[in-house]
């Protein structure tokens, strides 16, 4: 059975959501109505060879090919190429009923692949967005460098069920700590460091203003030349932030987040 529709099929107990994490920023959300959310989902290898300097090659295997993807929500927080992947949004089958939300600067890749202008949704810091029983509140994020100065996180909040705060790419910024007015309950943070995403440390910082009940990390694993090791955050958060739990996915493993 093919991992998008074992995702379809799964149960979602009340007051919870399933996260599935398919590598790099990328996950799916599933609410208990059957709500399906998508953000950052990099689904082939096109940033394979945009830096003569860099070795981008994917890492990890795509467990969803594009023309397979069948979500509801498909945010972006960015324009990067691992993130707003225009050759994702180009093999998309279910551009008529899906809605695109980012920054103005991925609605511009998302209009340009053919998504319906009605299709597109725009974001920003503070932002609030509905679809169905999601609720999207658009947080800060402090851009990591000049080619995109759109950066955003987002909070989603499922039902009457818990709320996770994912970070996007982002460099450290007190500022960060605002979306702990949300009280989020799951705090999905990059640690990469280098390229001047978060640290584990500055990620355990982070974790330590938020005050979730636990923490994943991301970001550390897609390519050769932009990874990290997951245990230094472990690590910081049991120095910063040890009231933090931390959870450390499996790819294409759901996990079921509950109050």
């Amino acid at each position: 059975m093919s991992l998008m529709r074992e995702i379809r099929q799964f149960r979602v107990p009340a007051r919870s959501v399933a996260i599935w994490w398919l590598g790099q920023n990328g996950y799916i959300f599933k609410t208990p109505e059957g709500t399906l959310a998508g953000v950052d989902l990099y689904l082939t290898n096109s940033c394979d060879g945009v830096y003569e300097e860099l070795n981008l090659s994917r890492l990890v295997p795509i467990m969803v090919a594009p023309d397979e993807l069948d979500i509801d929500v498909f945010a972006c927080t960015h324009n990067h190429q691992d993130h707003t992947d225009p050759e994702t949004i180009r093999g998309l089958r279910n551009k008529d009923t899906m809605q695109f939300v980012g920054p103005h600067p991925s609605c511009r890749v998302f209009r340009d692949e053919g998504v319906e202008e009605g299709r597109v949704v725009p974001s920003w810091p503070d932002c609030e967005i509905e679809f169905r029983d999601i609720r999207m509140r658009g947080t800060f994020a402090l851009p990591t460098d000049a080619t995109d100065l759109n950066h955003m996180g987002f909070v989603f909040e499922f039902g009457g069920g818990p709320k996770i705060y994912v970070t996007g790419d982002t460099d450290y910024s007190e500022l960060l700590g605002s979306a702990a007015r949300h009280a989020p309950d799951l705090l999905i943070t990059c640690i990469n460091g280098g390229f001047n995403n978060l640290s584990h440390w500055e990620a355990a910082t982070l974790a330590e203003q938020i005050k979730p009940k636990a923490a994943i990390p991301c970001h550390y694993d897609m390519f050769p030349d932009n990874s990290a090791n997951p245990k230094l955050f472990e690590a910081a958060l049991r120095l910063k932030a040890p009231g933090v739990r931390y959870q450390e996915l499996a790819y294409g493993r759901p996990l079921v987040f509950g109050l």
